[in-house]
């Protein structure tokens, strides 16, 4: 198996408390996604909600993965300003949350 050259993606696992509303958890999305834009460690995003059959997910509905070149990118991202106000807004909007970064590796046959 071989480790992606530099490559990190930060993953966010979060269940919503009950209270937030449809149209809160879009304009939280959309906050996020906008981090693309004011965070320049970040290169991507994307998002989904569980569609497992498995019924597995514990609560957790929603995931969020963000790609950056270094675990150093991921660090500047973390403390950027930008981050921290998000961070603010998003954390106590859930009930639960799980935050996992890793190298994706390459399985070679």
């Amino acid at each position: 198996m071989e480790e992606a050259k530099g490559t990190v993606k930060h993953i966010v696992l979060g269940k919503f408390k009950d209270d937030i509303t449809p149209q809160q958890i879009e304009e939280l999305i959309k906050s996020y996604a906008n981090l693309v834009n004011l965070v320049p460690p970040m290169k991507s995003f994307q998002w989904g909600k569980d569609v497992s059959a498995e019924n597995l997910h514990q609560g957790f509905t929603h995931i969020f993965e963000s790609t950056f070149e270094s675990t150093e990118a991921v660090a500047e991202y973390v403390a950027h300003p930008a981050h921290v106000e998000y961070a603010n807004l998003l954390l106590p909007s859930l009930e639960k949350v799980i935050v996992i970064d890793y190298k994706p590796t390459i399985v070679k046959l």
